[in-house]
């Protein structure tokens, strides 16, 4: 009996290691291994870190840390960001993008809507609530919910910006307290709404402020630059876009179908930003503008934000981006041309959000004066959200701010 009763145990034991180291396997080293393998640092610049003769605020309009199981107290030695990082790089604001879908085998030509979805293994590989991983808007919500957190754990050093009056509260408190920086929620694809406009009241309340039609996927607004239809502007898309615009949050462009672009062109009444793009005048690429494009965003007052990785500068350098800041600059004009890195979103970078101070010797060594490259890392980005945020705190209720 007692035999019998010990290979019981002993099977117990063995079942239990087996499953337990299973699920540390699954839970804990894949979505590490994952994350430091999409989101690198290649051919970063040599020498030490420039020593600025006064330090450049710098806004970054797109990233995707919310993706990410990471703590972002600490100093990480993989991925693009993290709040010391941040610190380091005089990152002012930060955007903190929401990916609610991504193609598993991403690529920028053609996919259905059909298509596995990566998202899904990453939501269950890292433990996220059930409730996303079925549901495009619980994501958004929980990544949100994540950047919350961090506000709450930061001691002051971060806070999320809702309105312009938070915006110009931390700028004055970074007065005294260089060490602060302020994020901002984006969405990255209105598939999270579900097909239903009374989700973007609930996502603008969630502290969501710009909103991107599309991502990878065509969706009930129109068609993404990467999708099968690449269409126009839907009925559903063409009352949404007034409910944004009229409801304090910013419209952007980026992934988004020349068509859609177009018929988005047509009706918008605000400037518009493509938060993480280049220009297919550097590289011929379905995630770039067209110059006519890129001109008529620049009409409406917008911004172009500079991607940083290959698929959008043609290289992998500094040296590459500084030459699509320098072609977007002579295209459009120094006012409508920002930074907008895609860090963490499965990319390689020359530099992480540490590195910012690299990115500014090389535009000043290209022949950018020092008012050009206050402008493009940080001053073009912070006088739209001056313009666009709403002046304080509300919510939104049928698409109105009350």
């Amino acid at each position: 009996m007692r035999t019998y009763f010990g290979r019981i145990v002993r099977l117990y034991l063995w079942v239990t290691a087996v499953l337990g180291g299973t699920a540390v396997l699954l839970f804990h080293f894949i979505p590490f291994a994952v994350q430091k393998l999409l989101n690198r640092v290649v051919n970063p610049p040599a020498g030490p870190k420039p020593v600025l003769r006064q330090p450049i605020p710098v806004v970054d309009l797109h990233a995707d840390p919310p993706l990410w199981r990471r703590d972002w107290l600490k100093h990480n030695q993989h991925g693009h960001i993290d709040l010391p990082r941040l610190i380091e790089g005089n990152v002012v604001v930060q955007v903190f993008a929401a990916a609610t879908k991504i193609p598993l085998g991403i690529n920028f030509e053609q996919n259905s809507t059909n298509q596995p979805d990566l998202l899904t293994l990453l939501a269950f590989g890292q433990g996220w609530p059930r409730r996303t991983w079925g549901s495009l808007l619980q994501r958004a919500l929980f990544m949100a919910e994540r950047v919350k957190e961090l506000e709450g754990m930061s001691n002051g050093r971060f806070r999320l910006i809702q309105s312009t009056a938070d915006l110009q509260q931390l700028l004055n408190d970074r007065q005294n307290q260089p060490d602060m920086v302020g994020g901002l929620l984006a969405l990255e694809g209105i598939h999270a709404l579900e097909g239903k406009l009374t989700n973007l009241d609930m996502l603008y309340d969630a502290g969501f402020r710009i909103i991107g039609l599309t991502h990878f996927f065509d969706n009930d607004a129109g068609g993404s630059a990467h999708g099968l239809e690449q269409g126009g502007l839907t009925p559903f898309g063409r009352e949404l876009i007034r409910r944004i615009q009229e409801g304090g949050m910013i419209l952007d462009l980026a992934h988004a179908a020349p068509r859609l672009i177009d018929d988005v062109l047509a009706i918008s009444q605000k400037p518009l930003i493509v938060s993480h793009t280049g220009f297919q005048g550097v590289h011929d690429s379905p995630r770039n503008l067209s110059d006519d494009h890129a001109r008529a965003i620049a009409a409406t007052g917008g911004l172009m934000g500079m991607a940083f990785f290959p698929e959008t500068t043609g290289g992998d350098t500094l040296v590459s981006i500084v030459k699509a800041i320098r072609y977007g600059v002579d295209l459009v004009g120094i006012e409508h041309i920002a930074i907008g890195t895609d860090f963490d979103g499965a990319i390689t970078a020359p530099i992480d959000a540490s590195g910012m101070p690299y990115l500014v010797e090389a535009l000043s060594q290209s022949g950018f004066s020092d008012a050009e490259i206050r402008m493009v890392m940080g001053g073009n980005a912070l006088a739209l959200l001056k313009r666009l945020l709403p002046d304080k705190r509300r919510i939104m209720n049928d698409g109105e701010v009350v």
